[in-house]
């Protein structure tokens, strides 16, 4: 290759207009500090992880240095008085993950309390709703309509059966027996969670990270977790703790959601017992005629395919709507899911139920209906 494509090569991934390049090296807002109470700067993380896709690392190491010191993340990391007064939260959470790699060897310690701290407090608002909403969803599901004598649940055989009382006979009969069911001696359910960890999904990484710690401490299910930009990494062994999963996450760089899909399917064992959840803008850097078709055969195959176009608190993303169109046309729904939504959600898909129903009850519109 000549010296004149090899600049043309590299400029192609550099933003095209000077302003754009301010913007990326400066932030939305400079970067500035700002007092008062509102959350922190969401726009950050995104920040961090997006100047991956267009300058050198030497350059991105530059850059983030800089951004530790402009969010006075040093002296926050440096001083523990500073520490406990504070209240992290996701977003301070996703600003430390993206700058892990450049935080001081000295104050690693002090970056993991404080994504332990709001981690922490995470598990402790979601890992019960979470249980009970996947563990009742499972003890339905597993209910067997035929069952032995020894194994009727009359208590709900009966409450089943009262429209069948029959007044002269002072009885019910029944037309329909439920059983406990016998316990499962493999897991019901195999769960993939597929996670963009572009920089403009930093919450949704967090939020993901916590209920798949959770699904993978319930023994029914399977549960796996991927990350992916353009290339894919299996994250499924950190799930026994978050905090390390979250700091083996680099937020940024460009995306191939493809790619990640495939290696998703290569996870699944039965498809008609799988959950599929991709979560991304759909913002697809690589062929989407072929993400297209591998995740046609997924929904043949019988596996349950969503999209969430974010799992964070603040309401619907950017996302490429012509591709989530088209995604929905082929059976998989795409909508955006708080995180006081996911556990409902995933009760629906291991009940089987009509997914877009499902969303559309709860007030997250799906892209077919919005388009």
């Amino acid at each position: 290759m000549s010296d004149d494509a090899k600049d043309h090569d590299i400029a192609s991934d550099f933003p095209t207009t000077r302003a754009e390049r301010w913007r990326m090296v400066l932030g939305s807002d400079g970067l500035q500090r700002r007092g008062g109470r509102g959350g922190s700067a969401p726009n950050v993380a995104r920040w961090l992880g997006d100047i991956r896709k267009y300058f050198p690392s030497s350059i991105v190491q530059v850059m983030q240095h800089d951004a530790l010191e402009r969010l006075n993340m040093r002296q926050l990391l440096l001083e523990r008085e500073m520490l406990e007064g504070i209240q992290p939260d996701v977003h301070m959470v996703a600003n430390l993950i993206a700058l892990s790699s450049v935080i001081p060897a000295g104050t690693k310690e002090t970056a993991r309390a404080v994504v332990r701290k709001v981690v922490d407090e995470l598990m402790r608002q979601l890992e019960e709703p979470m249980r009970s909403a996947v563990s009742g969803a499972l003890d339905r599901a597993r209910r067997s309509r035929r069952p032995r004598h020894a194994e009727i649940d009359w208590h709900r055989t009966i409450k089943a059966n009262l429209k069948h009382w029959q007044p002269s006979h002072r009885t019910i009969i029944p037309q329909q027996l439920v059983g406990f069911g016998r316990k499962a001696r493999k897991p019901q359910r195999e769960v993939v969670l597929c996670i963009d960890q572009s920089g403009s999904m930093a919450a949704s990484v967090v939020y993901s990270s916590i209920f798949g710690a959770v699904l993978a401490s319930l023994p029914a299910i399977s549960t796996k977790l991927v990350v992916f930009d353009t290339s894919v990494v299996d994250m499924s062994e950190q799930l026994d703790d978050p905090v390390d999963l979250l700091f083996g996450v680099q937020l940024g760089g460009g995306t191939d959601i493809h790619r990640a899909v495939s290696y998703s399917q290569e996870l699944i064992r039965e498809p008609h017992n799988a959950i599929l959840v991709l979560i991304s803008d759909l913002y697809e850097g690589g062929v989407a005629d072929r993400l297209l078709a591998r995740a046609s055969e997924l929904v043949e195959a019988g596996v349950q395919f969503i999209t969430l176009l974010a799992l964070s608190d603040e309401g619907r993303p950017a996302y490429d709507k012509a591709l989530a169109a088209r995604l929905a046309a082929i059976g998989v729904p795409s909508f955006a899911c708080t995180p006081d939504a996911f556990p409902g959600l995933m009760a629906a898909a291991i009940r089987r139920d009509d997914i877009e129903q499902w969303a559309a009850a709860q007030g997250l519109i799906s892209t077919r209906a919005a388009d």
